[in-house]
């Protein structure tokens, strides 16, 4: 995990975080998109932690995803580290309306980097572009 983050091994930081994700879902109305559901990931040891495996997280993935769709939001898979293929099964599953996407673009070449490999994994698992580009892509049912 990064110099500074808290104590614990890397699967208690991934539990904490999810655990504070359907917290602050219920807590705070003031946004429409969740990202960076998978934020501790990014900063994941597979020398040290081995493989990452989101199974291993099932129940505090899908209580915290359940708080987001039964909040109403909107859940980014993000193109810099996309989300596991199987979270974005899970966000489908529990009756996550709709995906976004987000590159993180810090500079206009990195812009919407690596959108059409979002755009597969969000097609693979449930989910569909909207009229207007510019729109969320709901849920196929």
């Amino acid at each position: 995990m990064r110099a500074g983050a808290r104590a614990g091994t890397a699967a208690d930081i991934v539990r904490s975080y999810l655990r504070d994700v359907a917290a602050m879902v219920a807590a705070d109305d003031a946004f429409e998109v969740l990202a960076h559901i998978d934020d501790p990931i990014r900063s994941w040891d597979e020398a040290a932690d081995g493989p990452f495996d989101p199974a291993e997280f099932e129940v505090e993935f899908h209580q915290a995803l359940e708080a987001v769709a039964e909040a109403g939001k909107v859940l980014e898979i993000n193109t810099v580290l996309p989300l596991h293929p199987t979270v974005v099964r899970w966000w489908h599953d529990v009756g996550g309306g709709a995906v976004s996407f987000g590159s993180d673009a810090h500079e206009p070449v990195s812009l919407a980097r690596r959108f059409r490999d979002a755009r597969h994994l969000a097609e693979a698992c449930g989910f569909r572009p909207a009229r207007d580009p510019h729109d969320l892509w709901p849920r196929i049912d």
